[in-house]
């Protein structure tokens, strides 16, 4: 497969954008034609990140077309392709109805797209198995799993300062520009609840009209994080920055986190920042992490400073916001969170915008792997009689 896709690279004429069509007698094995996304084991790190992969259902034919693209058109039009992406690094879940590519065919309209966005020291790979399970039950939708700045393979990427709420924001909304995609739906986790607040703050463009706003454990204002005994997001960071940039094993540094007092969950959720190197001097392996830690302390920091109450009680028309609460949440709900929200709740219907709040039972702050099944019931409302 590395072998062919190498020598039969086809270029199409889309805006000096590259794409690459494999031949429609062309048949993959049965790893390929599954959900999962497809490997590219033949693309520069700086490339990999940009490339499109559906979704696809189990019941899809043997001989279906797999279509990608690059859609980083600066990038594509570069020489020197192996510098530092300027895009975000993304998946794009498609359902199997989908037959859409924001470069190979910029005549269709773009399908009904979802944006999922991470917390602090996460990625999108968070969201992976979810948005495949998404793409099944609607498979006219697609699903934008983003690595926000700093995080998984968009720590790579030369983003200046300040490492903010409103920054990150801006780098979801001029990634979705560039792949030409309108969401109609927008989701975060903790630190993403706040960026999709502030996406919706920052433009009336491009976020359609009308635009279901997801926050997942998250309140727009104050953060409280745990108490005593608790996991303390802030300790963790400084707790992280103190250890070496390359480690023999994840198990040992599961049994630091363990030791320093985190819990087991969070310390399992840490180490899938890890990635196997192999050095040069050395044919044993070993891990280093994938973040950009000191840019990440600056957006936890923005994340506890952050306001975004404004948004929540003058909502744009068009807009709804849903807040969903974990039952054990990690982060406590202030009584005075909860009366604003009901407040601005009956305010939006009258101003024809919409706020609502939702609670997860069975779950804690990690929603979607606590208790995914009670989040896909909640988020199906937001996907269930979408015209496309």
């Amino acid at each position: 497969m590395k072998m062919w896709a190498m020598s039969n690279l086809a270029t199409c004429g889309h805006g000096g954008s590259l794409s690459l069509c494999f031949p429609e007698n062309l048949k993959f094995s049965s790893a390929l034609r599954t959900n999962s996304r497809v490997s590219l084991p033949f693309l520069s790190d700086a490339c990999r990140g940009s490339w499109l992969a559906r979704g696809r259902s189990r019941r899809m034919d043997k001989d279906h077309i797999v279509r990608m693209a690059l859609v980083d058109e600066r990038l594509a039009r570069t020489k020197d392709v192996a510098k530092p992406p300027e895009i975000l690094a993304y998946d794009l879940v498609q359902g199997a109805l989908v037959r859409w590519s924001s470069v190979a065919d910029r005549s269709l309209p773009d399908p009904p797209t979802a944006v999922f966005l991470h917390g602090i020291l996460g990625s999108r790979k968070n969201w992976g198995t979810f948005a495949q399970r998404l793409a099944q039950e609607f498979p006219t939708w697609q699903f934008l799993l983003v690595d926000l700045r700093c995080h998984g393979d968009s720590a790579s990427m030369t983003k200046r300062g300040p490492h903010t709420v409103a920054s990150t924001a801006l780098d979801v909304l001029k990634l979705v520009r560039q792949l030409r995609i309108t969401p109609r739906v927008l989701v975060g986790h903790s630190f993403g609840g706040k960026v999709v607040l502030s996406m919706v703050e920052q433009a009336a463009k491009p976020l359609a009209r009308p635009v279901r706003v997801w926050v997942l454990d998250a309140t727009p204002g104050k953060v409280r994080p745990g108490g005593d005994g608790e996991d303390h997001p802030a300790e963790l960071i400084s707790f992280l920055s103190k250890l070496p940039k390359e480690v023999s094993s994840k198990r040992h540094i599961i049994n630091a986190l363990l030791q320093e007092g985190f819990s087991k969950d969070v310390a399992q959720w840490v180490v899938t920042n890890l990635r196997p190197t192999t050095t040069s001097s050395s044919s044993s392996l070993s891990f280093s992490w994938v973040f950009d830690l000191k840019g990440i302390s600056e957006m936890y920091q923005s994340y506890e400073e952050t306001n975004l109450w404004k948004v929540v009680e003058d909502v744009p028309r068009g807009v709804h916001v849903n807040f969903l609460k974990a039952e054990r949440s990690l982060h406590r709900w202030a009584l005075e969170d909860l009366q604003r929200i009901y407040a601005a709740e009956e305010l939006a219907a009258e101003e024809g915008g919409g706020v609502e709040m939702h609670v997860l039972e069975d779950a804690g702050h990690w929603v979607h792997a606590d208790n995914p099944d009670g989040l896909f019931r909640i988020l199906s409302s937001s996907f269930q009689g979408v015209k496309t």
